[in-house]
């Protein structure tokens, strides 16, 4: 009975999904449907039920928006293509423009459920219409009724009147031109044949389905588009035009460096700091382990918009020190060297403390002997470091640094709580900034741009994830190849 409800439950929802206009997650959730119904109706799959809730969930809340997304890259998807062709047709042949000389004023008077819609210049009252959706009604010259709506009133019911179309005593159908008033609307665009309108000035437009616009003659597109499959020409445009391929290159290369700098300097900047809280003879170790543990533990966009407020170029403390004691002021936010220092900088206060726990724990495991019988053939302490020390805490740490520079190579937060990616790059045909990384440069591409091209952003979205596919599987490696010299030493 439970896995019948459920069923019903779940065929419901994909139901409603495809009747949203959404056919394919519609599918996924009826194939689910059907492994559910087929797995815990059956006593034969019985071990399959323990794994089948985290496939489920792993289809529709990885699988799907990644697919979905490099689908996406393949299409002309922005703001300007957002309907589909049948949408983008209804759109255009519904605008209009109103014929002033035919305005005239309305009011409307209450009928039952149903309302009137009356004339007062030319005495004509229409018919009961219940004002829910699409209707024609006809007007008849008759006295004013007895009782009108007010102003307030007739607002509230300003939807309905957009779909009312009133037809005159001589045949001229006249609908709402604005709250107070009611006109002739002369279509803008009407449908002369298949893939064709034709503009009230004459001019002829054909569907363009390579590009999902209606083109005049002379090639101007007319928006709105439609959405199309564009192939690759959405990474044709990365690579070869240059107000998209210098940011993005020049945005990859950044990604990389920041990645990489920032990983490096929070391995070091934690490494030092364990090696110097293991020192044996340093008071108050545990006050200060929990003073610089404390960076962890506060949420990372607190600190974030802390530092940015440090970093002010007029009014933060760090500004102020600095003007104080040698009179400078840099401009944090606005150079582009000083932009990405600072997003270093404040990566590295959010990063060290993990890195120091780690290297805390690691440092436990270096056998002490090792250490002393290099101290007894002379070895100071900084080569017994890194000879001795480093050389067994890196095999452990490598799968973590891959990790962490995967992590750091989408760092969105901090970019964009940050810096939000500027200084802008100048020069380019898309939102890009001197501290975006891919991540945020494909955020912004996507959300945060009056031009929204959400195809682009799935393209670039398809790089990134061949480059973070290719990282993780690096992980992958480094840790198999870790286990198995750590393996080999137990031998």
């Amino acid at each position: 009975m439970a896995v019948a409800i459920v069923a019903l439950i779940l065929l419901w929802g994909a139901f409603a999904l495809y009747a949203a206009g959404q056919p394919l997650l519609g599918a996924i959730i009826l194939g689910l449907t059907t492994a559910f119904v087929v797995i815990f109706g059956s006593d034969r799959f019985y071990g399959s039920r323990f794994i089948f809730p985290g496939i489920a969930a792993v289809l529709v809340f990885i699988a799907f928006p990644v697919i979905y997304t490099i689908y996406i890259g393949f299409t002309n998807y922005s703001s300007s293509n957002l309907l589909t062709y049948h949408r983008a047709v209804e759109v255009l042949t519904a605008r209009g423009t109103v014929d002033q000389t035919t305005e005239q004023p309305f009011a409307v008077a209450r009928d039952g459920d149903e309302y009137r819609i009356w004339l007062p210049e030319s005495g004509l009252l229409s018919e009961p219409v219940p004002l829910t959706d699409e209707r024609t009604a006809a007007l008849f010259p008759v006295d004013a009724p007895g009782t009108l709506l007010d102003r307030r009133q007739t607002v509230a019911l300003r939807e309905g009147l957009a779909r009312l179309t009133l037809e005159t005593p001589e045949g001229q159908l006249i609908r709402n031109a604005s709250l107070r008033s009611f006109a002739l609307v002369v279509p803008d665009y009407v449908q002369t044949g298949p893939d064709q309108l034709t503009r009230s000035d004459g001019t002829v437009l054909t569907a363009d389905h390579s590009t999902g616009f209606f083109r005049t003659q002379d090639g101007v597109a007319v928006p709105p588009g439609w959405r199309v499959n564009v192939g690759l020409a959405n990474f044709e445009r990365i690579f070869t035009s240059q107000g998209i391929r210098g940011p993005t290159v020049e945005i990859f290369v950044w990604t990389f460096v920041f990645a990489g700098l920032s990983v490096l300097l929070c391995f070091s900047v934690g490494l030092l700091l364990a090696v110097i809280l293991q020192w044996q003879h340093l008071r108050f170790r545990s006050a200060y382990r929990v003073l610089l543990i404390l960076p962890y533990a506060v949420p990372s966009f607190i600190s974030i918009l802390v530092f940015r407020g440090l970093f002010n170029q007029n009014f933060g403390e760090i500004n102020l020190i600095l003007d104080a004691l040698f009179g400078l002021r840099p401009n944090w936010f606005t150079d582009p060297t000083l932009a990405r220092t600072m997003v270093v900088i404040v990566n590295t206060w959010l990063g060290y403390p993990y890195m120091m726990l780690l290297a805390m724990g690691f440092l436990q495991s270096v056998p002490e002997d090792h250490k002393k019988a290099a101290v007894l053939e002379g070895a100071s302490s900084i080569r017994v470091f890194f000879t001795i020390t480093l050389p067994q805490i890196i095999p452990p740490f490598l799968p973590l640094l891959i990790a962490a520079f995967a992590f750091n190579f989408n760092n969105l937060v901090l970019i964009f709580l940050l810096t939000r990616g500027l200084p802008d790059i100048p020069g380019t045909v898309i939102p890009a900034g001197k501290t975006d990384i891919l991540a945020s440069f494909t955020y912004r591409l996507a959300f945060d741009n009056a031009g929204q091209q959400f195809g682009l952003a799935g393209a670039i979205t398809l790089l990134i994830f061949v480059v973070v596919a290719a990282i993780s599987y690096a992980n992958f490696v480094a840790m198999r190849r870790a286990a198995a010299r750590r393996a080999g030493r137990t031998l």
